[in-house]
């Protein structure tokens, strides 16, 4: 059975000049073990697909309708029902690692107290060592000093660890990654995305990437869904939609990748190879 069950999904954004229609009509399915990527450029309403799903837009600013299933659980009809999978069933990573933690808290209070909300019955010292083969897991260096930093003390690609292994924490089905590497250098970009490849192999989850990073897209999707004003223009196996895309939008998106010459090609210009950073960035 689908771990994500999307018909006819809208949302309508209470704006000043009325209502705007964000999102127009989406379906789609997400399988066990399956990442199914919605890409598209900023305002194509990617995200906001993703917050309406885990009911994250304000009731008196949005308006959803349509039907959506998490889990065989309705989460459009009642915010009941997606307030008990959330944390637990479903897990969120957000888009800035850099703002998406309280700031005057040290990162152990924070996954201790996400890991004993989730996990009834759970000790301070259980959690706590929970919270440290977590940071083992993605391959945070020195966890035992990071429990006692604060968010402003780490670096982007160490919050974004901390952000994925909180996400781990639930030990959820489903995992909605929200432009998990948008605020990242490219290096750290790559590490960022091996390692949510490591963890889907060994977990099993179901991933909803959204992006609008199309080499993001073709690492790791298996299937995609193109977005245009709300609406899914082109779907279909990600090899099918990079490699033969079919919709005009999706080869303007294609067409708008930088493309660099050969590194041996004598006509092209001298470019530095990029370094590799090395692990605990």
């Amino acid at each position: 059975m689908a771990v994500l069950t999307v018909r006819d999904l809208t949302v309508d954004l209470m704006t000043g000049l009325g209502a705007l229609r964000a999102v127009d009509g989406v379906s789609f399915s997400i399988d066990p073990g399956e990442t199914v990527t919605i890409i598209g450029e900023s305002g194509s309403g990617k995200s906001t697909t993703a917050m309406a799903l885990l009911r994250l837009l304000p009731d008196d600013l949005a308006v959803i309708g349509g039907h959506a299933e998490i889990a065989g659980r309705d989460v459009i009809g009642s915010r009941r029902h997606v307030a008990a999978l959330r944390g637990r069933t479903v897990a969120l990573i957000p888009q800035d690692p850099m703002t998406a933690l309280n700031p005057i808290a040290t990162i152990g209070r924070q996954m201790t107290e996400a890991i004993r909300l989730s996990h009834r019955g759970v000790s301070k010292a259980q959690a706590r060592e929970r919270v440290l083969d977590l940071l083992r897991a993605v391959h945070l260096s020195q966890p035992e000093r990071r429990l006692k930093s604060y968010p402003h003390q780490l670096s982007g690609g160490m919050l974004q660890r901390v952000l994925i292994a909180m996400a781990l924490s639930a030990e959820a089905d489903l995992i909605v990654a929200d432009e998990p590497t948008s605020a990242l250098d490219v290096t750290v970009q790559a590490g960022i995305l091996d390692l949510l490849l490591e963890i889907q192999e060994r977990t099993g989850a179901a991933m909803l990437l959204i992006t609008h990073d199309l080499g993001v897209a073709r690492l790791m999707s298996d299937r995609v869904h193109v977005m245009q004003s709300g609406r899914f223009v082109e779907s279909g196996a990600v090899e099918d939609v990079i490699d033969r895309p079919q919709h005009p939008y999706t080869r303007k998106l294609l067409a708008a990748l930088p493309k660099l010459g050969s590194w041996d090609d004598p006509g092209t210009p001298a470019v530095p190879r990029p370094q590799v950073m090395k692990e605990g960035v």
